[in-house]
């Protein structure tokens, strides 16, 4: 591995980190103020803010082992049944968000999940105010390079929030001593995609941001 690989798996890991930080801060305030009350109708609510922070902590856990790890079995495959899951879950307690999936066989390469994940945490991100995630992925024979995955989320919603830097590492215009934890994700795609021989796109409005990628499979 690489030094600057290295680096890069530690901009993800704290990234996994960062997120995973509020609802294990939860988790352990809950049970100290467990051990402190003595009410009953307290005590209940307290269970029931502990049932959901670990629930939380499952999802997002689920869905980052999934998005930076090796997760999905050890076939090059994975069903995007577990894709829609990760992602669902993670999108549960935001009902402001709405999710349309157009998800075309059952199954995708491990790097087309691991981008169509990223790219939706992206545009999750981007929805701060809420809106609706349309993502749709597809593996298709391609007369140029072969089979393809094509992969394509669109969030759109008032004031879209994106981060130029977001932009600039899809696009591997950023160095990497200029990389954070909130870029880490976007810059392992680019990386990901170019490795493949394949690209990234986006597109970013007042009112919505589309991104794509197209991910020859050899």
């Amino acid at each position: 591995m690489t030094t600057d690989s290295l680096e890069l798996a530690s901009l993800l890991c704290s990234r996994l980190c960062h997120d995973m930080l509020s609802p294990v801060g939860a988790l352990s305030n809950g049970l100290e103020l467990l051990s402190e009350e003595k009410d009953p109708e307290m005590r209940k609510r307290c269970f029931e803010l502990l049932e959901q922070s670990a629930r939380i902590s499952a999802d997002k856990l689920k869905f980052f082992r999934l998005a930076f790890g090796a997760a999905g079995g050890f076939g090059e495959m994975v069903p995007v049944a577990e894709s829609r899951s990760v992602i669902d879950a993670l999108v549960a307690n935001n009902d402001r968000i709405t999710v349309n999936w157009a998800l075309t066989g059952d199954a995708l390469p491990k790097p087309a999940v691991k981008t169509l994940l990223n790219l939706a945490l992206i545009g999750i991100e981007a929805l701060v105010r809420g809106g609706t995630l349309d993502i749709g992925a597809e593996l298709r024979a391609n007369k140029d390079i072969g089979g393809a995955s094509e992969i394509v989320v669109r969030a759109a919603g008032p004031k879209i929030a994106f981060d130029p830097a977001v932009g600039k590492a899809l696009e591997g215009k950023l160095a990497l001593g200029e990389l954070s934890s909130r870029t880490a994700p976007a810059a392992m795609l680019f990386q990901l995609a170019q490795s493949l021989g394949g690209g990234l796109q986006f597109a970013r409005s007042d009112d919505a941001l589309v991104m794509g990628a197209v991910l020859p499979t050899g």
